[in-house]
């Protein structure tokens, strides 16, 4: 039985998956990682999940979870029995965008990190959630609570992240690409690109939702993961 491993994106934790690990199976014994906690590179990432989860693997990723799962696909594709991606993207780091994360990486040098963070608000979430005090709360919790030093790395990770369009063609297990709509940081020509690059990709885009898919629509995200589950591993008790 393969075992479903749950990426968090940036600064993410389990809170972003709480929803889902209440809802998937647990014949696959579904885990959230920190492996994005104790490396320097995306690719550093990928080698550490590998070599503390042994056997067939089901990865979902979120954001940058999604870039990490990405990497373990191209690292060991023999061991990868499925791979969800949720509001992600295979790019590079654009120029414009590694600007941006230079002059936050300052900001939270400097101590400030809420002012980066908050007024990102408005970008992670589609406006009907924006406007959820718990749910946006819950999200600067776990954000903010990830400290300066992790929020310094891991955007350097993003930044140096590998250009994943080169080895998706060659992917061949189950591959499901989930997007919000209303996502400004990971938009839907992102998912479009990566499902149009992987053989046989599901395309899923939720209406009215941004980039914190599985906080913001449980729910959708939920019914999608499971009927995709059910395709990938039909034989779970």
């Amino acid at each position: 039985m393969p075992r479903l491993i749950l990426i968090p994106g940036l600064a993410g934790d389990a809170t972003m998956w709480q929803a889902q690990l209440a809802a998937l199976p647990a014949a696959l014994s579904p885990v959230v990682t920190d492996v994005h906690t104790r490396a320097e590179t995306v690719e550093a990432m990928a080698r550490a999940l590998l070599e503390e989860h042994g056997g067939e693997l089901i990865l979902c990723g979120a954001s940058m979870g999604g870039m990490v799962a990405m990497e373990t696909a191209r690292q060991a594709p023999q061991r990868v029995r499925g791979l969800a991606l949720l509001g992600t993207s295979a790019r590079p780091e654009t120029d414009d965008m590694r600007a941006l994360r230079e002059s936050a990486i300052e900001l939270f040098r400097q101590g400030r990190a809420e002012e980066v963070i908050r007024p990102n608000v408005g970008f992670a979430f589609a406006p009907q959630q924006a406007n959820d005090p718990a749910l946006v709360q819950a999200y600067l919790d776990f954000v903010l609570g990830a400290g300066a030093e992790q929020l310094i790395r891991q955007n350097r990770a993003v930044i140096a992240r590998p250009d994943a369009r080169a080895h998706l063609p060659q992917l061949r297990c189950p591959t499901l690409v989930m997007c919000g709509e209303a996502d400004q940081l990971t938009p839907p020509e992102c998912a479009r690109e990566i499902a149009a690059l992987v053989p046989g990709a599901e395309l899923v885009l939720l209406p009215q939702c941004g980039h914190m898919l599985t906080m913001e629509k449980p729910d959708e995200v939920n019914a999608t993961l499971l009927a995709w589950l059910a395709r990938v591993n039909p034989s779970r008790p």
